[in-house]
């Protein structure tokens, strides 16, 4: 098989075991007795990448090859996931889980391991390109872009999917069996990951290279620890800050796009509860990770023409539209295009932020800290910032929402306009702040 068919097939199931249950896994939490504490699922995301992925790393760096930690990273936290769902399935359909405490231990774990994968992942295929004469600057894109297929293609199957009295089938109508709003979804994540493990002993092998020893790094630089003295120049204090402040935005949908679009089905107007866009949310929000996908290809462009000040002010506006735009919306027609446009506007406001920051990051550091300094803007965006965010905007929805039984299936359901405009009221804030105090160089 062709090598890189090879590594997209890698990373389709890379990301498609993520897309089996991170916009939809809210919907299942409520169910299950878990509903308050849906930002902490998310939150724990963002807590166990602070550390895990620069301890994997280290481990990869000195006694196992990355493919095959890549492999073990998988082969545990699909068994934990795996262990989720049989937990679901002993409860019952529409029962809360008996022991919760347990339940978010075993999917803390299967976080643990899977949120490494994501560099593992990387440096697999920078290191099988670069053994095969291959140009990592050329040929990876393409191979991660399928990443991207493989989350989407997960996230519409576990939208449509339905086991229902020991048969299978396939609907776009509605069905409180879909497996976006049960224990399933878990199955199919944990299922994806037992077969990455397998997949990926059949690639190449990346040999351990042996350091020169006087090129040791300390426990405190492989940490990337050295990278705080960033902070002592005003305007990368200043960049990191704003960093943190906008990833406190990144997860919120995530979190609860699909518990709210799915809380119209509750709705007393039967035209509304039976919308198409009620009972397809996952579907919906796959509209993001396609905007993701084609997005990226924009910012050459972008930063280029405005600098990284100008991406990121669009970024942070995006983000206002993101949010606002949800609070407007409705599941039927003419709002559900304003659920459709806030799907679109969250390639621009992802993408920018993420993507441009790092090229900012990498071009503004010193070549000997410029790894730390990428695990640095990682660690205040996806881990501190993630993980405030996540939290806070979890104390706001548990205050304006509450769960509710509606037929056999449980929704969160409340003032959610109110929840929408006060995130886009924070983005807001974060937009005009840093229009005001960051000064870039005239080059950037």
């Amino acid at each position: 098989m062709n090598l890189k068919l090879r590594l997209i097939i890698m990373n389709f199931l890379e990301f498609a075991v993520w897309g089996a249950y991170l916009t939809c896994m809210g919907n299942y939490l409520g169910v299950a007795g878990l509903g308050a504490e849906i930002s902490w699922f998310y939150a724990i995301q963002g807590i166990v990448s602070i550390f895990m992925p620069t301890l994997i790393g280290i481990v990869a760096d000195k006694w196992i090859q990355p493919q095959r930690l890549l492999g073990i990273c998988h082969l545990l936290a699909g068994t934990f996931m795996i262990m989720l769902w049989y937990m679901g399935m002993t409860a019952g359909f529409g029962n809360a889980v008996g022991n919760k405490a347990l339940f978010i231990t075993i999917y803390t774990l299967s976080v643990a391991f899977y949120m490494p994968t994501l560099a593992l992942s990387n440096t697999t295929a920078f290191t099988i390109l670069k053994n095969n004469g291959g140009d990592t600057v050329t040929d990876f894109p393409p191979i991660r872009s399928c990443g991207t297929v493989g989350f989407i293609i997960t996230m519409l199957f576990v939208n449509s999917a339905v086991w229902d009295n020991g048969s299978f089938t396939l609907t776009l109508a509605q069905n409180a069996h879909k497996f976006q709003y049960t224990y399933n979804q878990f199955l199919v994540s944990g299922l994806l990951s037992i077969i990455m493990f397998l997949y990926v002993f059949t690639l190449p092998q990346c040999k351990l290279v042996k350091k020169d020893p006087s090129q040791h790094r300390s426990l405190a630089q492989q940490m990337g620890l050295d990278a705080f003295k960033l902070f002592k120049e005003k305007r990368m204090a200043l960049f990191f800050i704003f960093s943190a402040l906008l990833g406190m935005s990144l997860q919120v949908t995530n979190s609860f796009a699909g518990p709210f679009i799915s809380s119209f089905q509750g709705s007393s107007d039967p035209v509304v509860a039976s919308s198409f866009a009620a009972s397809n949310a996952t579907l919906l929000t796959s509209i993001s990770q396609v905007s993701e996908a084609c997005c990226i290809l924009l910012i050459p462009f972008f930063m280029k023409r405005y600098g990284i000040k100008g991406v990121m002010l669009i970024a942070m506006f995006a983000w206002v539209l993101r949010f606002g735009l949800f609070g407007l919306g409705n599941p039927t027609m003419p709002g559900v295009l304003l659920f459709i446009l806030s799907c679109i506007v969250y390639g621009v406001a992802f993408d920018f932020f993420n993507v441009s920051g790092g090229i900012f990051v990498d071009k503004e550091c010193d070549p000997s800290i410029k790894a730390s300094a990428q695990g640095l803007f990682m660690l205040m965006t996806n881990g501190l910032g993630a993980t405030i965010g996540t939290l806070s905007a979890g104390a706001i929805v548990n205050h304006f929402c509450t769960w509710q039984q509606v037929g056999d299936t449980s929704y969160l359901m409340g003032n959610w306009p109110a929840c929408w405009f006060i995130f886009a009221g924070f983005a807001l804030c974060v937009f005009v702040a840093f229009a005001l105090v960051f000064k870039p160089k005239k080059t950037d």
